[in-house]
């Protein structure tokens, strides 16, 4: 074996234990990496799945509620539940309607609220007592219009011979006023003052503001006159019922009871007052015996009323 053989024997030994080395690195390295190069990879497709499922998530979020809006928005257009009316209901609401148009000179109550915003009423009361003979008092009477009849303000001064006095109902109560002074009015007279405010023409024009039914009674023909006859009763279960002419459609009478006693109040002399339609006169009946006679001398409404008016005094 010469040298040039020994050499290269040696060298094929030499040479490939270098070569096993730097493949072993280079391999050992590239693993290395290429671990390292999978573990950034499944870091980077973990954190774009989370992407994808928040998205998911917050498109199912978005489409919920886009579905409960389109829920709600489908249940607010479904119509809402219709109310039947009776026949007695539709036509005591139809006859109860014509008349406020009739009294607003066809503005409706809106016409009404504008107008009669406030009242001062002047006028002659005249009053027969039991044993027949009568007794005459000038009045004025003040209201300021409330929402509806319970809470407005009401005061009749009444003017006799003899003495003065006052009847005050405030929104919520009733009481009088002597020489400017309270005191609590008798039953009686309490009862006479309280039901000329529910039992009036006013009580029907305003009863849907006053949340009272009106129900048709029937249509009648009384001493030549042709008549829609409704009822009315209000919250408190006080019932009047109304004589409406089927020509003018005005009230001219209306009847109610009171611990027994009927009563009935005509109506006469419509006139206009601001745009207004207002009876002039009333006659009231207890038990078919004239009891009183109330005359307007002259009626304006939206003048100025002092609240202190309705206050009760010490």
């Amino acid at each position: 074996m010469n040298l040039i053989n020994l050499y290269s024997q040696q060298a094929d030994l030499e040479v490939p234990n270098y070569n096993i080395c730097a493949r072993i690195r280079l391999k050992h390295l590239f693993n290395t990496h290429f671990i390292l190069g999978e573990f950034i990879v499944l870091r980077i497709k973990t954190f774009l799945l989370f992407i994808i499922l928040l998205a998911f998530g917050t498109l199912s979020l978005v489409s919920a509620q886009d579905d409960k809006s389109v829920a709600a928005k489908e249940v607010k257009k479904q119509p809402e539940a219709v109310v039947k009316l009776s026949e007695e209901e539709t036509r005591g609401i139809q006859v109860a309607e014509s008349a406020i148009f009739v009294y607003s000179q066809l503005s409706g109550r809106g016409g009404l609220d504008q107008v009669r915003k406030t009242t001062l009423e002047v006028g002659d009361i005249i009053t027969k007592n039991p044993d027949g003979t009568t007794v005459t008092a000038d009045y004025e009477q003040r209201i300021v219009r409330g929402d509806s009849q319970e809470k407005e303000k009401i005061r009749l001064d009444q003017k006799f011979p003899t003495a003065q006095y006052a009847m005050v109902y405030d929104g919520e109560k009733v009481f009088g006023l002597y020489n400017n002074v309270s005191f609590s009015p008798r039953d009686d007279a309490a009862k006479s003052f309280q039901n000329q405010i529910w039992h009036s023409i006013e009580a029907l024009l305003r009863y849907k503001e006053n949340g009272s039914t009106v129900l048709f009674e029937k249509e009648d023909k009384i001493m030549n006159v042709d008549f829609y006859i409704v009822n009315l009763t209000d919250k408190e279960n006080r019932k009047t019922k109304y004589f409406v002419s089927k020509k003018s459609l005005q009230v001219k009478m209306l009847e109610y009871q009171e611990e027994g006693i009927n009563y009935r109040r005509k109506f006469y002399d419509h006139k206009l007052a601001q745009r207004t339609l207002v009876p002039f006169r009333s006659i009231l009946w207890a038990n078919d015996k004239q009891i009183e006679e109330r005359q307007i001398a002259t009626i304006t409404f939206g003048q100025p009323v002092a609240e202190n008016l309705f206050e009760p005094k010490k």
